[in-house]
């Protein structure tokens, strides 16, 4: 695990705005953030396929756990500051204390608790700046999946149809062809 987290955070440095990106999200002095999903799961997958240039991002997908503000319009504060200095990003701030309402679910305890209840395993892995500025990794599932380039479904998501819904929009077999997914 300690190797693969030591990849990741390797290949992670190698973009070019990562840390731009990550101290911007650190000055909003959100709790528990990370940036996370596919900000980080393209990048990888980007890495393993050997591709010079990454893939767009439909959107940056921001964490954070606050249980005392559970306001929506709070998020898009937030979603507006980081657009007024990185313009070209779609960002998606969500408030990982609210979102159970959304997902019709039990109230989640964490981002980590949150992240695990993702459809797959490979998108639950999160990274952010912790107080001395070093990366951390937030990956309920571990890495192995990640970087297998396997896309299996979480043992927290039921709606096999949904995931496979999901893997056809997304378009990642195209997009990434050494994928496999796994039932």
């Amino acid at each position: 695990m300690r190797l693969l987290q030591e990849q990741l955070i390797t290949i992670m440095r190698a973009n070019n705005y990562l840390l731009r990106d990550l101290s911007l999200i650190k000055q909003l002095n959100l709790p528990h953030w990370c940036i996370a999903a596919g900000y980080v799961r393209n990048a990888i997958w980007d890495y393993m396929h050997g591709y010079a240039a990454p893939t767009l991002l439909n959107d940056v997908d921001i964490l954070y756990y606050d249980p005392d503000h559970l306001c929506e319009d709070t998020e898009k504060q937030y979603a507006a500051v980081l657009r007024e200095q990185v313009g070209d990003y779609n960002w998606s701030i969500k408030n990982q204390a609210r979102m159970h309402l959304r997902n019709n679910a039990i109230p989640y305890v964490s981002v980590e608790d949150a992240m695990k209840r993702w459809p797959e395993t490979a998108t639950a892995t999160g990274i952010y700046l912790d107080d001395e500025n070093q990366i951390k990794i937030v990956a309920p599932h571990g890495l192995d999946d990640l970087f297998a380039l396997v896309i299996r479904r979480s043992p927290y998501f039921h709606d096999r149809d949904y995931l496979h819904t999901r893997i056809n929009q997304k378009k990642w077999l195209g997009t990434y062809p050494k994928l496999r997914v796994i039932e």
